[in-house]
């Protein structure tokens, strides 16, 4: 028999002896009269399940055990650490249905006009492009219910037309040009979930490509984007990751691990009962060769900052940005019988060369954890790199010598700040409004058959231009009683128009329409290409 093994064996009788016995002392010393109960703990680890089942038990009035117990976990979890979380069984699959990488429902994009679910986009292959359903179309009614009109949020209507795969649900459809309404049942089916936004070459020789966060197949995502742009003549990569807060690091390792040579260090996790655990690249990586400028700000987390860090640290490329998000802890997931789950915090990351992912945190003060972002903006942080204080303990060198500092986050290479410099009080009450969104969704609906005829965004943008959108728009925000200041305008003249055009054409095209837009404005993405350009290798 194992002696560790054994010792356990003795002792733990002994120590539940001896709390019996304690326990039996102090009842007879506080049990003074007949109206005293006391309640006996046995053993002292099982005291919360003893106070629930004596207040089940005793109370003034009837409660609910389990209702109890659900509303305790998360104050418990709540005073250890910012991540550690209680999921109750409800929660636990919409929790984890956006890492899994598919649903089932019946495949659409859509957006919410005027209470009413408007498809942007039918799902290739999916269930609703199989059985006919189009862009622009109205469902107004799902198995027999109204669902338009009144009011109810889009959150209560997904849930509806999502379903067990093979299952079957009736909608009602209103659609353009057709007087009465029409009438689909859709077999529910997968449906993926992409964590790559886009990929495409933003320049000659430079490729664009964006994760929104690192689920079951973004490595594959990845893989196949980052060929497609190979075989286009990418010799750059600008790897955003921007906004990207995190998931599987299994996911964010392999990609890492591509650009590496072989027995590289990535990551490794420690914690008090926690021995170090390395993950280190097994193989030299099949983009090893390939340049590479990594994007961040403070919305990057987790797995981004594990990607990043690692990155940084093998002096393997650029990071460009704000200083990341600081999220290092590491969780354990542990199910509960009846399909619930805690994430228990049991170690936190650390980069390569040791510096410690994690931000400092006050337990229980989770308010105060997530206000960082907004206080980063108060204290300058996001608009001068100056503003940021590193301790010279927090110190460390990569192998190379380039000095980078720890103390929660990843502090990019090339700080980027953000740009105010076109925004106004007239932008944000127009922002505030909610009007460009409205506005561009009711416009591309209207317009859907003339647009769809373009072959690519350029074709629309200059359509857009001729028919002088952005003086329609503006006609529009003064009827809904935001006055007109002209010195404003041109100053956030820009932004707006971009804007404006980037959300029309993304209801036609989607992504790949709207980002080679939208990086008109993206000064970071901008800064990205000036700085690959003036540090190009000369031949």
């Amino acid at each position: 028999m194992n002696k560790k093994y054994s010792i356990k064996v003795i002792i733990a009788p002994l120590v539940l002896a001896i709390a019996i016995v304690v326990g039996i002392l102090i009842g007879r010393f506080f049990n003074s009269g007949d109206q005293q109960k006391m309640l006996y703990i046995y053993p002292r680890a099982d005291k919360i399940s003893n106070v629930i089942t004596y207040i089940e038990r005793e109370y003034v009035d009837k409660i609910d055990k389990d209702k109890l117990a659900e509303e305790i976990i998360p104050k418990i979890l709540a005073e250890l650490d910012p991540h550690s979380q209680y999921l109750a069984a409800s929660e636990f699959q919409k929790a984890n249905e956006p890492l899994e990488g598919n649903f089932s429902g019946i495949g659409v994009q859509f957006n919410m006009l005027n209470d009413t679910l408007v498809v942007l986009q039918t799902i290739a292959n999916g269930p609703s492009e199989k059985i006919g359903i189009l862009p622009g179309d109205r469902i107004l009614i799902v198995d027999g219910d109204t669902v338009a009109g009144k009011n109810v949020p889009s959150d209560s209507i997904v849930p509806r037309l999502k379903g067990p795969r093979g299952t079957e649900v009736r909608v009602g459809i209103q659609r353009k040009r057709v007087k009465k309404l029409l009438y689909f049942d859709i077999i529910r089916d997968n449906i993926p979930l992409y964590s790559m936004d886009i990929a495409y070459m933003i320049r000659p020789e430079i490729g664009y490509l964006k994760l929104n966060k690192f689920a079951r197949n973004t490595y594959n995502e990845f893989t196949e984007g980052t060929i497609k742009l190979l075989k286009q003549g990418m010799k750059t990569m600008i790897l955003d990751l921007r906004g990207n807060g995190g998931g599987y690091l299994d996911a964010a390792v392999r990609i890492v691990e591509q650009f590496l040579e072989e027995d590289k260090l990535i990551v490794y996790t420690e914690g008090h009962a926690q021995a170090r655990q390395e993950y280190k690249t097994s193989k030299k990586g099949a983009f090893r060769d390939l340049d590479l400028t990594i994007l961040i700000d403070e919305g990057s987390a987790s797995a981004s900052e594990i990607l990043a860090g690692a990155i940084q640290d093998n002096d393997r490329g650029t990071i460009i940005g704000r200083r990341s998000f600081g999220k290092g802890l590491v969780q354990e997931q542990f199910m509960f019988s009846d399909g619930s789950a805690i994430r228990l915090t049991i170690a936190r990351y650390y980069t390569p060369t040791g510096r410690c992912i994690q931000k400092p945190y006050n337990k229980g003060n989770e308010e105060d954890y997530y206000s960082d972002i907004s206080n980063r903006f108060v204290h300058g942080e996001l608009l001068e790199k100056d503003s940021i204080k590193f301790n010279d303990s927090l110190k460390y060198y990569t192998p190379a010598g380039k000095v980078v500092y720890g103390g929660g986050g990843i502090m990019p290479d090339v700080f980027v700040p953000f740009d105010t410099s076109d925004i106004t009080n007239y932008l944000m009450d127009i922002r505030n409004s909610g009007l460009l969104y409205t506005y561009s969704l009711e416009y591309a609906d209207a317009k859907r058959r003339e647009l769809s005829k373009y072959n690519n965004y350029k074709e629309i943008y200059i359509y857009l231009e001729k028919q002088n959108v952005l003086q329609k728009f503006i006609d529009l925000v003064s009827k809904n009683n935001i006055a007109f200041k002209p010195k404003q305008f041109e100053i956030s003249k820009m932004v707006l128009k971009v804007q404006l055009y980037s959300y029309i054409i993304r209801n036609i095209m989607d992504n790949e329409g709207y980002y080679p837009v939208i990086e008109q404005i993206d000064n970071t993405l901008l800064e990205a290409v000036d700085y690959i350009h003036s540090n190009a290798k000369k031949p």
